[in-house]
């Protein structure tokens, strides 16, 4: 049996905002069964297994963006995955389903319509097409901008609550931990530190300007913890030898190198904490875990993502005054050591920045949604 059943998934971007929200639900509602469902051998089966939730497995199909032989194949296909989904709910005497996005999320969302209450969170600006097909059904839908309401055809049932984000971010104290922070990542505790990284797949632009951009930053003090995604490590491992660092050497730093690499960090807490400012890209995720950690940014929007929605992520932060954002196509060392430096080599604007950024953040996001979905429990058990 599952009170409350959470979906999303394909990216982490869908998965860690509903663990963070299902951990509110507990919160507030300890009494309450919350499981997840999604692929079987997935990204978000693998991020869920950690958390001690129980995990249900469902059919999905991707949703083709272009007339192809696989749109030919999919109503079948869907249909198959409603059934799936909507057995699913019965056999688990499902209350209320949560949807956050991604293909994995639409059979179940569909599956919701006429049986049980749905709230539906929307993470990115421009709501993707899982989100606007599933939000016709919902009883509530969450955004994290405002603009993004202007996009569904829910009016009366939207309500910006932030993008929910794990309670051991949340609640980092990132001044109080990050001299010990660097020096667990074999870092000069007394350095200003950059935090670099692409997602978690990396992004090759990032990686070869951050490595391109170093020469320039020595002159800062600046020491850099970058994280290179694993297809690409090897690479920026070489580029950074070839520029004269060794990353795995004794560098220049009293502790230990002034470059930390790796592939991957499983948890962040340490690398955001050691940060004074992070170079990355304009995910909602990662924009909702900076702003609430009070981390200036400079965004790099990944430029072929869907409806060029990290374009209009970064750009709410640079309103904001929290970020700067860089064209992927116009990235390239010089314009990153120019950006980064106006900012780490101005310490008013960056504290200005860091303020605009713990403006703009919700950090009670997670209950704020965990409330939508008590709400539409209690309306169903009267």
């Amino acid at each position: 049996m599952a009170d409350v059943l959470l979906v999303g998934g394909g990216t982490a971007g869908h998965v860690l905002p509903a663990v963070a929200t299902a951990g509110a639900l507990r919160r507030m509602r300890p009494e309450l069964s919350v499981a997840f469902a999604g692929l079987p051998g997935s990204l978000e089966e693998r991020i869920v297994g950690g958390t001690g939730y129980a995990f249900h497995p469902i059919e999905a199909v991707p949703l083709p963006r272009r007339p192809s032989r696989d749109l030919l194949r999919l109503a079948p296909r869907l249909l198959r995955s409603l059934r799936s989904a909507r057995a699913l709910l019965d056999q688990e005497h499902v209350g209320a389903v949560v949807s956050f996005g991604g293909y994995v999320a639409l059979p179940v969302s569909l599956a919701a319509r006429g049986r049980v209450p749905l709230v539906l969170h929307e993470q990115n600006s421009r709501p993707g097409l899982a989100n606007r097909l599933g939000s016709r059904a919902a009883d509530h839908v969450a955004v994290t901008f405002a603009s993004s309401a202007e996009q569904l055809r829910v009016r009366g049932r939207v309500h910006v609550t932030g993008n929910p984000v794990q309670e051991r971010l949340r609640d980092l104290d990132v001044i109080a931990r990050r001299p010990d922070a660097r020096t667990r990542l074999g870092l000069d505790p007394t350095r200003p530190t950059l935090l670099a990284f692409g997602g978690s797949q990396g992004a090759r632009s990032i990686n070869r300007a951050v490595v391109g951009a170093f020469a320039a930053w020595r002159a800062l003090g600046l020491q850099v913890v970058h994280v290179t995604g694993p297809n690409d490590h090897e690479e920026s491992m070489t580029r950074w030898r070839e520029v004269g660092v060794d990353p795995e050497g004794d560098g220049d730093g009293p502790v230990n190198s002034a470059v930390r690499v790796v592939p991957f960090l499983d948890d962040m807490a340490d690398a955001y904490a050691a940060a004074d400012i992070v170079v990355g890209r304009a995910g909602a995720t990662s924009i909702a875990e900076l702003t609430v950690l009070g981390i200036p940014s400079v965004l790099v929007p990944y430029p072929h993502a869907t409806a060029q929605h990290q374009q209009a992520n970064a750009d709410a932060l640079r309103r904001a005054g929290a970020a700067v954002v860089i064209d992927d196509a116009e990235l390239s060392p010089d314009a990153l050591a120019t950006a980064v430096g106006g900012i780490v080599g101005a310490p008013g604007r960056a504290g200005a920045m860091a303020l605009a950024a713990r403006a703009w953040g919700r950090p009670d996001a997670a209950e704020a949604v965990a409330l939508l979905v008590v709400d539409v429990l209690e309306a169903n058990d009267g």
